[in-house]
């Protein structure tokens, strides 16, 4: 049986390019949709419209909320199956909980009751860090949101982060079936751009050739897995999170990869995938992967 894609609704604005989003990307991949509401009441105190509501009258609203998501999700594709819970608990760990048996969890930038000024919520910042699945944080302008660009952005990482997000990412552009456009940052460390030009410039084709060498090593299993996928594969010197946020604006989703430790309960992403949670120009996917 396929896992379902998750995707966390709220009733906010941020949600609903969420839900759009991915009733599209599960009828790219067949399959099925589960929208979940979950919610500490007290979390929505001061918030309208739960403001002086009890607590059936709050279940109320907490069904209005999943079941208008339904709505709008059946009319976008009513191909689509979806199924709908409310569940009264945080938000955050509602949706990891989910994520134990999930395609991978979706979420909104920000949610109801998030202050306006911020570039990503508490809730889908937490599940970035967290999940044991793919998290996709729908963000972006109009045409990465409708994905017109036809073009997947994988941020290349090493052995550690790199090889689940590399096979999510050929899998998303043989659905779409779209370029893949891979890019493996590298930088000279500040102590060997001290020496002579020459010696500078001997360090960087150094760095750059090791680049490429990592990336043709990391392709080279799951390009032959998806021999239909077009790749453009660029090695690119600067950092990694401007270069990504930078080439997002041309993109339908970028993907990034994170370590998840075993035993380990706290925040676990990098700082690539922060930048691009916070900046990037159209959805993001961060890819666990186990160390």
């Amino acid at each position: 049986m396929e896992l379902p894609l998750v995707v966390g609704v709220d009733g906010s604005d941020g949600s609903l390019p969420a839900v759009d989003w991915a009733v599209d990307e599960a009828a790219r991949h067949g399959l099925p949709l589960r929208l979940v509401y979950g919610s500490l009441w007290e979390r929505y105190e001061g918030h309208a419209p739960s403001v002086g509501l009890d607590r059936p009258a709050r279940q109320v609203l907490a069904d209005h909320v999943v079941a208008s998501a339904a709505e709008r999700a059946g009319r976008r594709n009513p191909d689509v199956k979806v199924s709908t819970d409310v569940l009264h608990a945080d938000a955050a760990e509602v949706l990891l909980l989910e994520g134990n048996n999930a395609t991978a969890l979706i979420t909104g930038s920000r949610g109801r009751g998030e202050l306006k000024g911020l570039l990503l919520g508490s809730v889908g910042l937490a599940v970035a860090a967290r999940a044991h699945c793919p998290v996709i944080v729908v963000r972006g302008d109009k045409a990465g949101l409708s994905g017109t660009h036809e073009r997947i952005l994988l941020g290349a990482g090493g052995p550690d982060t790199g090889e689940e997000a590399a096979r999510f990412a050929f899998r998303e552009a043989e659905a779409r079936g779209c370029v893949l456009d891979v890019v493996r940052t590298w930088r000279c460390p500040a102590h060997e751009n001290a020496g002579t030009a020459v010696a500078a410039e001997a360090s960087g084709q150094e760095h750059e050739e090791r680049a490429r060498s990592e990336l043709d090593a990391l392709l080279r299993e799951v390009a032959a897995d998806h021999p239909g996928v077009r790749v453009h594969r660029t090695t690119v010197e600067g950092p990694a999170g401007q270069v990504l946020v930078h080439r997002s604006a041309a993109a339908d989703l970028v993907i990034v990869g994170a370590r998840r430790r075993q035993g380990h309960f706290g925040l676990q992403l990098g700082r690539v995938a922060h930048t691009l949670l916070h900046h990037a120009e159209c959805p993001v996917a961060v890819v666990p992967q186990r160390v």
